[in-house]
């Protein structure tokens, strides 16, 4: 692009706070032009804190603002089909918070309401985006791992019981915030859809699972065996389990600034180490790409075929506990 793309974001999120902020002060390739908040005092806050240039009492504002490129959007889960599809209609390009919706029907819409519009949909996975990962399929590529037979990931923390995340009607439970992950990665390191899918989930409350176990079967005999939990101590782990091999992922998809992998073999194992790394950066950076290329680059993706396999999840635990 011979501009940077000109980033608003919708709602002074957490996620803006602790990653998203720092990581668009490492580009030059996205610039962060405003913000917009239910409140307009903390919006405004938001903006002098982080030298914002523009920012809005409402989210319509921030669309309708002519300088605005694309949006990002951190909302609760039950807010992206709206304001995704309200920013597609007036051109504005959409990098969506994970899961994309609150099911697949709702994922299925914003993807059809983008592509009318002729916009580009990106789903806010920023693990795929850090070097390790491409390392790691580069590997499992290459026959390091022999034939790939396992992916399996722990993912955990002990949730504020006045947490949205609790609330049904907002997508709420352990499988949409954490569980997603594991279904993304498998699906990613597999390069192919699950054709069996189990799950057992103990829930809080009806339709809000706080902690959930799944077994995914790939083409090509391959298991995915993935756990989520808002209810046990933190743990974010993930590894890639062959026949000759395997690679573990330290710190799961939110590894330090100075990542590593660990390759074990029968003959040992083998630390492999990569220099300062900020994923987030690297995923604003590949939707700025995409959006110079009219078309999502590689790793990214919009996200639907992800939600349709967190629904046959989220499905499969409710038969099961009937």
């Amino acid at each position: 692009m011979s501009r940077p793309l000109r980033l608003g974001i919708l709602g002074c999120a957490r996620i803006v706070r602790r990653n998203i902020a720092a990581a668009l002060g490492k580009t030059s390739q996205v610039a962060l032009h405003a913000i917009a908040g239910r409140d307009g005092k903390t919006a405004a806050a938001w903006a002098a804190e982080f030298g914002i240039p523009e920012h809005y009492d409402s989210y319509e504002a921030l669309i309708a603002d002519p300088e605005v490129d694309a949006v990002y959007l951190p909302l609760p889960n039950e807010l992206h089909r709206p304001w995704a599809l309200q920013a597609a209609a007036a051109g504005k390009h959409v990098l969506c918070e994970k899961p994309l919706g609150l099911d697949a029907a709702d994922a299925a819409a914003i993807v059809e309401g983008c592509r009318a519009a002729g916009i580009v949909l990106m789903e806010g996975f920023m693990w795929r985006h850090h070097p390790r990962v491409a390392r790691a399929r580069k590997m499992l590529a290459e026959g390091k791992l022999g034939d790939l037979r396992l992916v399996k990931m722990d993912f955990s923390f002990v949730i504020d019981p006045t947490d949205w995340r609790l609330d049904a009607a907002r997508g709420g439970g352990a499988l949409y915030d954490l569980g997603c992950y594991g279904i993304n990665i498998s699906r990613f390191f597999t390069g192919t859809e699950p054709t069996e899918v189990h799950a057992r989930a103990s829930y809080i409350r009806p339709g809000v699972d706080m902690t959930m176990a799944m077994q995914l079967r790939f083409p090509g005999d391959v298991l995915a065996l993935l756990d989520a939990s808002f209810e046990s101590p933190y743990r974010n782990r993930f590894e890639l389990v062959g026949t000759k091999g395997s690679l573990e992922f330290p710190e799961g998809v939110l590894p330090p600034e100075e990542a590593t992998l660990l390759h074990r073999t029968d003959s040992g194992t083998e630390t492999i180490r990569f220099p300062s790394a900020d994923q987030y950066t690297a995923m604003l950076e590949c939707f700025a790409r995409s959006v110079a290329a009219g078309k999502l680059e590689a790793p990214a993706e919009d996200g639907l075929a992800n939600m349709r396999v967190v629904q046959a999840v989220r499905d499969a635990a409710l038969t099961a506990a009937k």
